[in-house]
């Protein structure tokens, strides 16, 4: 099976640029401390089972210095391997700062990689599911950065959860010139009852009336810890239903998503949601919408 994996980490701890992962501390990933260990190009590979990867984008890790772990992902793409890993890069940069830009023109300056940036904007009122505390969107500064985005030709790795959509909505509609990758499906976090459910369903219908908005179909681990074929299922119909086969990408979020399921029965477990797609679609799905929306 052949595939093309659009959302992956690599990380080494003895470099000090994720505390979360030296000290792991339960969040809502449960007790990912199985997790705590240098994860490379080598362990995807060795771990990919029968899975064909053709390329692998590599979105930032929540390190404490994007540029550290920019500089070292270049450092570690050797082209004798193939493929050559990380295919692109997706970096971290905090667009509250005032050296925003320089920080982001220093980082595409490391790589002709460099496709896009990710800034985690996950907010909740329950402190298990928050991630930063802070409305990003909201703040001036943020959103004046958010700009230099277009003007250097980069896509904007969207996470955040339901409730935070609509105002989502509203930034891509105002940066037409940019492209918003939305995260695992939109991470439907508020699982209680209907509620939940429509703020996921009318969210992900507001991002999909832009159309500079695609979105990733992975990380369902994050918040279904024991999800099955069948538990996933109307989630992955839900989004294609609402972005169409050319907006939407399956990736792995490899390895978090590793703490719940192998690497291999991930990706099968995609194949057998769509297994009445047509090739062309299905290739679109695993294969060439990555391509297309990474540049690679």
């Amino acid at each position: 099976m052949q595939v093309i994996d659009p959302h992956v980490h690599f990380w080494v701890l003895d470099q000090g640029n994720q505390p979360w992962l030296e000290h792991p501390s339960p969040n809502l990933l449960g007790d990912y401390s199985p997790m705590a260990r240098d994860f490379g190009p080598e362990e995807l590979l060795a771990g990919r089972g029968d899975i064909e990867l053709l390329g692998a984008v590599h979105v930032e890790a929540d390190a404490v210095d994007p540029l550290a772990e920019t500089r070292w992902l270049t450092a570690s793409m050797e082209p004798s391997r193939e493929p050559v890993l990380p295919t692109a890069l997706v970096v971290g940069a905090d667009l509250s700062r005032g050296d925003a830009g320089e920080q982001l023109t220093a980082q595409c300056g490391m790589s002709d990689r460099v496709r896009g940036v990710r800034q985690i904007l996950n907010v909740h009122a329950d402190p298990l599911y928050d991630y930063v505390g802070r409305h990003y969107m909201e703040d001036p500064g943020w959103r004046e950065n958010f700009a230099l985005l277009g003007r250097l030709g980069l896509s904007f790795d969207l996470q955040l959860y339901p409730s935070q959509m609509p105002q989502a909505a509203r930034l891509a509609a105002e940066h037409p010139e940019t492209l918003f990758v939305l995260n695992h499906a939109g991470m439907y976090v508020d699982r209680q009852g209907v509620a939940g459910w429509r703020a996921w369903r009318d969210g992900l219908r507001q991002l999909a009336a832009r159309d500079n908005v695609v979105v990733k179909l992975s990380g369902f681990g994050m918040l279904d810890h024991h999800w099955t074929v069948g538990s996933i299922r109307p989630l992955v119909l839900e989004a294609l239903d609402a972005f169409g086969i050319e907006r939407c990408l399956f990736a792995s979020n490899y390895p978090v998503d590793g703490l719940y399921a192998r690497y291999q029965d991930i990706w099968h477990a995609y194949a057998e949601i769509v297994a009445d797609a047509s090739e062309d679609e299905a290739r679109a799905l695993f294969i060439d919408n990555a391509r297309r929306v990474y540049r690679l």
